[in-house]
């Protein structure tokens, strides 16, 4: 018995030249592929997760991730009020109103009036804390590329290329 390519590509199931065996569209071949990529997928999070993880250890200024994350939604986002904080950083006003207060007790942000309706506070990130920001981004940077010179250079190469088509991966809308 020989088996007959039926369809192409990744996905195409095999038939068997005598019509017994597996056939085009039984889902045996479509299935491996969905249990190969349920695995790619698996992987993909856990690395993801455990690099992010070292990246957070590398941090400056003794702040913790929710303030680390919400001091850089400030600083993107240029002086967001405290409900587009929190709606950003998908917290709980109340919540985000702590982070705030206790960055700004670290001197890193301070509230100001808005000029267009002084009911409304919005949040600016000080010289301060901008530099806590840079001096983390450089001790992330410096992490990663001592993490990268420990690989070859076939490896620092296939790695850029993954790189790309993570940020890819992020922009696709796979809905």
């Amino acid at each position: 018995m020989s088996r007959v390519p039926s369809g192409s590509g990744p996905t195409a199931s095999l038939a068997l030249a005598d019509g017994v065996g597996p056939v085009a569209g039984d889902g045996a071949v479509e299935g491996a592929v969905e249990d190969a990529e349920s695995e790619m997928a698996s992987r993909l999070r856990l690395a993801v997760t455990r690099l992010h993880r070292r990246l957070r250890q590398q941090t400056t200024g003794g702040l913790t991730p929710s303030q680390a994350s919400a001091l850089a939604s400030i600083e993107r986002l240029g002086s967001p009020t405290l409900g587009a904080l929190a709606g950003h950083e998908s917290v709980q006003p109340p919540s985000m109103t702590r982070i705030v207060g206790a960055l700004e007790g670290l001197g890193y942000v301070s509230r100001v009036v808005d000029p267009d309706d002084r009911r409304v506070a919005r949040v600016t990130a000080s010289a301060e804390g901008r530099e806590v920001l840079r001096r983390g981004r450089s001790l992330k940077n410096a992490f990663l590329a001592g993490q990268l010179h420990c690989l070859s250079a076939d490896e620092r190469e296939s790695l850029g290329a993954l790189t790309a088509l993570l940020e890819h991966l992020v922009e696709v809308d796979g809905s």
